[in-house]
């Protein structure tokens, strides 16, 4: 049972979410939440201390506190939340592994919660219809926040060989999305036109955010299961949600698909990698058997209730929106014309 519970990334929504439901368990006696800047949020009686998970200040924090029990929650999906790619990088990898040191050298540590991410099983056109645990990708996510899953769930491994005392629990979420949390896919969905690549529809699942933080509690106080993919039933397909949040899509060439997420990117409309572009043209399932079955964890919402909770503050596209709409579709039409020239200059080599 955890007692002295250390929860990363307490200044992201989710983290400080996490953080203060997670003093309202009469069992646990301290949280101690981390990060490099207050949080703006409450995180109800959790204590803020402030520090960087990539300095090896955080092996006194645990030492001192003698906690028992990590939550680490600062694996950063976008690049823009952490300032950079580079940024990015350097915390979920730096950090994780700096993280995972202090822990090996805790005696006190019985417990280390993950936050994974099911971006690990990649996306391509021969994925299985779902993913177990114990399936792997049929191609490795090659840059972004996915490559950064996979890298991070190996040094978790390696930490797990090294101190086989510690229960390890670590959660594989399908896309978070709610009312209040961002993601890039919530920024996607939010466009007033939304661009699909041309001849696919993909499979998604979604998991509301307070089932998120529900799912993290009970992998904090309840039994250890190791990997858990955590997603809610059902699933839909990009055009149903786009359809559901009450947007127009954008046939876009697959091939102009990822010219095209860089450029949005950049525009600031939305945060877009080319292994989201894989994900918007493949899609994912996840089997979630082991999550209802040992983790004994059902999501109060389904893959539809979830997107449509997020969709109903979304209200109608405003005709003031639409220069933002045109903005796309000039985006779209400029990457289209500039795989054709380069597809046409191929051709009369």
């Amino acid at each position: 049972m955890a007692d002295v519970v250390l929860v990363t990334g307490v200044s992201r929504y989710l983290g400080g979410r996490f953080a203060r439901a997670l003093t309202q368990d009469p069992a646990v006696s301290r949280v101690i939440g981390v990060d490099v800047i207050p949080p703006p949020h409450d995180i109800g009686r959790a204590e803020f201390v402030r520090a960087d998970i990539r300095n090896p200040m955080i092996g006194k924090i645990i030492a001192q506190a003698e906690v028992d029990t990590v939550v680490h929650m600062n694996v950063i999906a976008t690049p823009v939340h952490a300032g950079g790619r580079v940024s990015q990088k350097e915390i979920n990898v730096i950090g994780t592994m700096q993280l995972l040191a202090a822990c090996q050298k805790a005696p006190s540590i019985r417990r280390l919660v993950v936050k994974s991410s099911a971006a690990v099983y990649g996306s391509s056109p021969r994925d299985p219809a779902m993913f177990t645990e114990d399936m792997g990708p049929k191609s490795l996510p090659r840059a972004g926040f996915g490559k950064d899953s996979v890298e991070v769930e190996g040094y978790v491994r390696g930490f797990s060989r090294r101190r086989p005392d510690v229960e390890i629990s670590m959660l594989r979420f399908a896309n978070i999305i709610g009312p209040v949390i961002r993601t890039a896919l919530t920024d996607y969905f939010s466009l007033p036109v939304v661009p699909v690549p041309f001849g696919y529809d993909a499979r998604l699942q979604f998991v509301h955010e307070s089932d998120a933080v529900g799912a993290l509690l009970r992998a904090t106080t309840g039994p250890s299961t190791g990997i858990t993919n955590i997603a809610g039933d059902g699933v839909i397909t990009v055009t149903q949600a786009a359809s559901m949040a009450g947007r127009p899509v954008l046939p876009v060439p697959i091939q102009a698909a990822g010219l095209l997420g860089g450029l949005v990117k950049r525009s600031g409309l939305a945060d877009f990698s080319s292994d989201q572009v894989q994900f918007l043209a493949f899609g994912r399932g996840l089997d979630t058997r082991r999550m209802r079955e040992e983790m004994g964890f059902v999501p109060a919402y389904t893959t539809r209730e979830a997107f449509a909770d997020f969709a109903s503050g979304l209200g109608p596209v405003v005709p003031g929106s639409a220069a933002v709409g045109s903005a796309v579709s000039g985006v779209a039409g400029t990457a289209a014309h500039a795989i054709g020239s380069v597809w046409a200059a191929g051709r009369n080599d």
